[in-house]
């Protein structure tokens, strides 16, 4: 067994509901007077006044709003001016994984005085931060328990901070704040949350017992509730159980980093402005058979977990990675979600810019069980359009 060091958030709230606890967990956290970070979507969907209903009357806060998918620099730099003009003593990070990266580094900067381009890179970071509590509304990104904040530095370029002061004080997962997601979005980002998971239990360098743990519940928790959650959305026992998954599914990658989905994902999301997480599914299936010879074992070995009844033993490794492979597939089918890059108007001339710019993430392929050239990401691409 290889040496490993494995870091995650100091608490999880895993509990439907615990919203209404937000400024009793305020209180022992020494935060009086928070800035609540989140996007307009969160407040046009009605989530933000459930925030209000748990802090108005009870504790003095204020709020930054205006936070965009894949926050530019701009973004960031106008909440932490915010956060200082208010003098605010914490900072809540709610929504999606553009929320919680945002407020991360508002927390981090708030307090330690640095700039975004004194902290870019890996464990760059040298101060401390303000009392942290993050809250997801999607079952997916896993932010609330990762030590990585992303921005978003030009038209499509994005930066990233990795730095142990970034992982939380709590995640509260309460999934009464999932349950008016639209199913294409419940299905994307669990779809997202299980790439998490199988990229790091094949993740080539960092993998180690912890992850592994982590990643093979969170693919029971999330196959068993992502076609219930997607198309029954106010079954709130499927949502924890997603909202759950998506967490564990997190500190698994946060500690065994994902590989190539993710790396032939990003230019998707970067040039057409794919969600992430759609982004991972479509080409999820693609990388996994090109990945087969390299790492069909762990496939196999997960393929009980995640098909359960579903699943035939086939007497090799080979044979039932493939049949996981399949099951993905059609999962995704069965999730309603777009397949084709070509459903997406993309045109098959530009598959040729997406396989260059892959190549560009080497930060995450060199974790793929197999290693992938510029060639081989293309035909990827091709076999997804």
């Amino acid at each position: 067994m290889s040496s490993f060091v494995f870091n995650t958030t100091k608490s999880i709230i895993n509990q439907p509901g615990a919203l209404m606890d937000l400024a009793d967990i305020c209180r022992r956290q020494h935060i009086s007077r928070p800035l609540v970070i989140t996007d307009p979507g969160i407040i046009a969907c009605g989530l933000y006044e459930r925030l209000q209903q748990a802090l108005d009357g009870q504790l003095p806060y204020c709020a930054f709003t205006e936070i965009v998918a894949d926050p530019p620099e701009a973004i960031i730099l106008a909440a932490l001016e915010l956060a200082k003009s208010e003098q605010v003593d914490g900072i809540i990070g709610f929504g999606g994984g553009s929320s919680m990266d945002s407020a991360k580094l508002v927390a981090l900067m708030a307090r330690s005085g640095e700039t975004l381009a004194d902290i870019y890179g890996v464990e760059q970071v040298k101060g401390q931060r303000l009392p942290l509590i993050l809250i997801p509304t999607t079952a997916g990104t896993g932010s609330e328990v990762t030590a990585v904040a992303i921005v978003t530095t030009g038209e499509t370029t994005k930066m990233g901070v990795v730095a142990p002061q970034l992982l939380p004080d709590i995640a509260l997962l309460d999934a009464e704040l999932t349950q008016g997601l639209p199913a294409s979005i419940t299905a994307a980002t669990g779809i997202d949350a299980m790439v998490h998971a199988i990229e790091a239990f094949t993740s080539k360098h960092k993998k180690n017992p912890y992850s592994d743990m982590l990643a093979k519940q969170a693919l029971q928790l999330m196959s068993r509730n992502i076609q219930q959650a997607t198309h029954n959305g106010d079954d709130l026992s499927a949502r924890q159980a997603m909202l759950l998954g998506a967490c564990l599914a997190g500190q698994a990658f946060a500690n065994a980093p994902v590989a190539a989905v993710h790396a032939l994902a990003y230019p998707l999301g970067g040039h057409f402005h794919i969600p992430h997480g759609l982004s991972n599914s479509l080409v999820l299936p693609h990388v996994m058979r090109f990945n087969h010879s390299a790492c069909h074992a762990l496939y196999a070995e997960l393929a009980p977990l995640i098909m359960g009844r579903d699943f035939h033993a086939k007497g090799s490794t080979e044979a039932e990675a493939h049949q996981l492979i399949d099951y993905l597939e059609n999962l995704i089918k069965r999730l309603e979600l777009p397949r084709r890059l070509q459903d997406l108007e993309i045109k098959e001339e530009q598959l040729a810019m997406l396989a260059s710019d892959a190549m560009l993430q080497q930060r995450l392929l060199i974790n793929n069980p197999k290693e992938m050239n510029e060639a081989q990401a293309l035909s990827i691409y091709q076999a997804a359009y």
